[in-house]
């Protein structure tokens, strides 16, 4: 079984971010950049689909700049066999994303396709989906759970309401949560093995694809500082303030 693992390069978590001075966007220059977390989880999962004798090869890839080929490279590091960086310099939608990922997966034919069910950076949430849609396959969002049962997927996911779980058939897309595992650290052999593990570069024009943003940006801007609190004396003086300040009453 092949399964595919697309990763995105975003600010690294532990970073706080800063918005720039003409509110276009926030401050990458000279700021740390890491594989997202979320894929992190779905890497290290097919890594272990691969150690348990499920998945036979893990192909990991990335859509954006030159430098995504280091995020590809830290996946190859924790154990997958081979990458693909789609190199484009435009700012890529989630549609745009999903239309590339559904050329790749025409080539590659991979039985599963698994990626974090959101990046940090724009939060979306849309791309496993769309791209679920636009391949007609099995989808299943939110996991925290994943076992293997021949030709199926039993996935429990994480909803509102607590957890789901759900038996859906092969091929499939599977967004990963939180709690689904702990992803590992790269070894410093496995590091230098690495360098060598093959990376294919494509473009988007390979996939037919139209990089356009539809999406425009009018304003970034740093949330409000949060108001100190107030010490009460009461439980009256608490209901007051919460019914004619907070207007929460």
């Amino acid at each position: 079984m092949k399964v595919l693992v697309p990763v995105k390069r975003v600010v690294d978590f532990n970073v706080k971010v800063r918005v720039k001075s003409d509110q276009t966007g926030v401050e990458l220059a000279n700021v740390k950049m890491s594989m997202n977390p979320f894929d992190e989880i779905s890497v290290e999962e097919a890594l272990r689909l691969k150690e348990s004798g499920t998945a036979s090869e893990i192909v990991v890839v990335s859509i954006g700049v030159q430098q995504c080929q280091e995020t590809i490279r830290t996946a190859l590091a924790m154990g997958a066999d081979r990458g693909i960086l789609v190199k484009t310099e435009d700012e890529i939608e989630p549609l745009a994303v999903a239309k590339i990922l559904k050329g790749i997966v025409d080539e590659e034919k991979p039985d599963v396709v698994i990626l974090g069910k959101q990046a940090i950076d724009d939060d979306c949430s849309q791309t496993g989906q769309m791209l679920a849609a636009l391949l007609g396959w099995s989808q299943g969002t939110f996991a925290s759970k994943l076992e293997f049962d021949g030709d199926s997927l039993n996935v429990t996911r994480e909803v509102d309401a607590g957890l789901q779980s759900i038996k859906i058939s092969k091929p499939a897309i599977i967004t990963t949560d939180l709690r689904l595992n702990e992803p590992r650290y790269a070894s410093l052999p496995n590091i230098m093995k690495a360098k060598k593990k093959p990376i294919d570069e494509k473009s988007p024009a390979d996939y037919g694809v139209d990089t356009k943003v539809h999406l425009e940006v009018l304003k970034v801007v740093e949330p409000p500082a949060r108001k100190a609190g107030v010490i009460v004396d009461s439980v009256a003086e608490l209901v007051d303030k919460l019914k004619n300040e907070a207007g929460v009453l």
